[in-house]
């Protein structure tokens, strides 16, 4: 009678401690440093694009856990925008917790990044796949113990010399790539909402390109 009383509580605690995800929710994480001395630099273009959806759907950010947060609706889907506080290399804590305290699934989420590996204004969206040797996409593998979640990758390019790469991601957009940063951000925004709405194949088929000069 008792064993059987314990395999009916284990029975009932196992199925309490499962997660229901929301497949109509999605965590939409944009890479940088929080901080004055950070804003405008190649590094925070993932701080960028999560702001300018912020500001198209008139959605006010708010100081929470491991970063600042906001969401926004469209077609049905919730989509939460992060900016985590944690510093780049530290963002995988911050995408555990929201993921964790929003019941979202690894399919629903949403990374978005810097790359000296691509040419600036190219866009690289892929499902799953290696750190590439980003040091915030590192620290987010080892933290969900994962490669398969998506991410947006933005060429900000590698005009730089021979041992300067931080000085050049940390460094201020350039006027020339002013110019060009409103369309980025743009493209970037349309590619977030296709993968919420229309999946992650449709995001990479329609917007992994180079955006024209």
């Amino acid at each position: 009678m008792i064993k059987y009383f314990d395999v009916c509580f284990y029975r009932w605690f196992r199925k309490k401690k499962e997660i229901t995800f929301d497949p109509m929710k999605y965590l939409i994480v944009g890479l940088g440093n929080m901080g004055r001395d950070y804003e405008g630099t190649r590094h925070n273009i993932g701080f960028e694009v999560v702001e300018y959806l912020a500001k198209e759907h008139t959605a006010p950010w708010k100081d929470d856990t491991y970063g600042d947060l906001t969401v926004i609706k469209h077609k049905g889907r919730t989509f939460h925008l992060l900016k985590p506080s944690t510093f780049m290399n530290l963002s995988g804590k911050a995408v555990r917790y929201w993921c964790q305290k929003l019941k979202i699934a690894n399919e629903n989420l949403l990374i978005i990044t810097d790359d000296i590996n691509i040419q600036f204004g190219e866009f690289r969206i892929r499902k799953k796949g290696s750190d590439g040797g980003h040091n915030g996409l590192k620290n987010i593998q080892e933290i969900l113990g994962t490669i398969d979640y998506a991410r947006m990758r933005i060429g900000v390019g590698s005009n730089f010399s021979r041992g300067r790469q931080v000085n050049y991601v940390l460094g201020k957009w350039n006027e020339d790539e002013k110019a060009q940063l409103s369309d980025i951000l743009k493209h970037a925004a349309d590619a977030v909402l296709c993968f919420g709405t229309l999946g992650i194949e449709q995001a990479m088929t329609k917007y992994t390109k180079k955006i024209k000069e």
